[in-house]
């Protein structure tokens, strides 16, 4: 995995290394010493898959205070999507 710094603080993109040959690939999309070594959390409380039947489809923000407050991976497996962050901390240089 290829792991890129954004210009907001505690977002990185990962970007999958796909090895391939006649049958297909395979790529690792996980691995606690590569994500550790990355400096990202290595133990999450769910895991979760969503499905757009149509183009357009829109899904709300979502954001949880502390003590519930949740890391999360978005990846998209097919297609293309438009993930919004919005940096709520007030004394980050990136809020709102």
């Amino acid at each position: 995995m290829i792991f890129n710094s954004t210009t907001l603080k505690d977002a990185t993109l990962i970007e999958l290394e796909r090895r391939g040959d006649d049958r297909g690939f395979f790529a690792r999309t996980f691995c606690v010493d590569e994500f550790s070594a990355a400096g990202l959390p290595t133990e999450f409380v769910q895991h979760n898959m969503s499905y757009s039947a149509r183009k357009g489809t829109i899904r709300g923000m979502h954001f949880q205070h502390a003590p519930h407050a949740e890391d999360k991976v978005v990846r998209c497996v097919r297609g293309a999507l438009l993930d919004v962050i919005i940096d709520l901390r007030p004394d980050s240089p990136t809020y709102l």
